[in-house]
């Protein structure tokens, strides 16, 4: 398997794939991607600095139409949905160059395809659970998203006290804006995780100091030493 840091702006990714074809292409498809928008902010920059949902106007690019859609439902601004929207063309634009494995890690929003099993740490900050387990997703058909918000890891803006909230969503869009909009609201409640009837999403795990809890159909969680070195991150 290939790893590889990318970097494009404030696109700050690791990518995997089994090819080095793969990996270039999933460099062009963000940076198309990205191209779309920022020129798409150009005429509509409030969609870049809202913190509640904004329509995409007629004739939108795609990546902004998954934006909009994504933030709609999840009630947050369309930037919520960003890291994963970019992924998600990255992934495809692999898809599209004959990829079986592919797998992009857009600051902790991640969005693959995979014809293996896959292993997913939890990183939580401070909280006793993080560096300590990994999800053990299996193989998927077609593109999935695995997407995490924080309030106390990143520079990433939120209102909420979680040190993680990941969020599992056949759509990547939807399951950034989604982590985000739960991480704005959950607290560590005997309820345990509410989660909104309109979520189009599959599973949910919250981690909240030495509280947690799940929702959904979560993959299976097994011990694991979780390296930070391999987090991506800027240089």
């Amino acid at each position: 398997m290939i790893r590889e840091h990318f970097e494009y702006r404030q696109t700050i990714t690791t990518i995997l794939a089994d090819d080095q074809l793969h990996i270039e292409a999933a460099k062009a498809g963000m940076i198309a991607a990205r191209t779309d928008l920022e020129s798409y902010l150009c005429a509509d920059p409030f969609f870049g600095t809202s913190y509640s949902p904004v329509p995409a106007a007629a004739g939108a690019p795609l990546i902004v139409e998954r934006m909009a859609d994504a933030c709609r439902e999840a009630d947050v601004g369309p930037m919520a949905a960003v890291a994963a929207a970019v992924a998600w063309a990255g992934v495809e634009s692999m898809v599209e160059a004959g990829a079986l494995f592919g797998l992009i890690d857009n600051g902790g929003d991640i969005v693959f395809v995979a014809d293996r099993p896959v292993r997913v740490g939890i990183y939580a900050g401070d909280a006793p659970i993080s560096g300590k387990y990994a999800f053990v997703v299996p193989q998927v058909s077609g593109i999935r998203g695995i997407c995490t918000s924080s309030a106390t890891v990143g520079p990433s803006v939120s209102f909420g006290i979680a040190d993680a909230v990941v969020v599992f969503s056949n759509n990547p869009a939807k399951a950034d804006a989604w982590a985000t909009s739960l991480c704005n609201t959950i607290l560590p409640t005997a309820e345990g995780l509410a989660v909104p009837s309109e979520a189009d999403i599959d599973a949910v795990y919250a981690v909240i100091g030495d509280w947690t809890a799940a929702w959904g159909d979560l993959p299976e969680i097994v011990p694991a030493a979780v390296r930070y070195d391999m987090i991506t991150k800027g240089e």
